[in-house]
């Protein structure tokens, strides 16, 4: 359930991210900590996470994104933390 307290976060994901895991990475992070939203690899070669909760538990899967998996290189993370109105009830894949 949303909390008044909650953030959005969307992450454009940039480096060696996609074939190594990424999106199973952020989604086992977010998972772990409470998290919805989703993550997909866009055809530019970016990650895309978008995550909502309360800001520590969002702030955590930041820092989760900007260190990736063991076989991923993350150049850099682009962080938006606007509202939006697409967050599922749980973190998902998508294709």
């Amino acid at each position: 359930m949303a909390s008044a307290d909650d953030v959005t976060l969307t992450a454009l994901v940039t480096g060696a991210v996609q074939g190594v895991g990424f999106r199973a990475f952020a989604q086992r992070q977010a998972a772990a900590l409470g998290l919805r939203g989703w993550a997909r690899n866009r055809p530019d070669g970016v990650v895309e996470v978008v995550a909502r909760g309360p800001r520590e538990a969002v702030t955590h899967l930041l820092a989760a994104l900007r260190q990736g998996p063991r076989f991923a290189r993350v150049d850099q993370v682009n962080e938006d933390w606007s509202p939006r109105d697409d967050i599922p009830s749980t973190f998902t894949i998508k294709d």
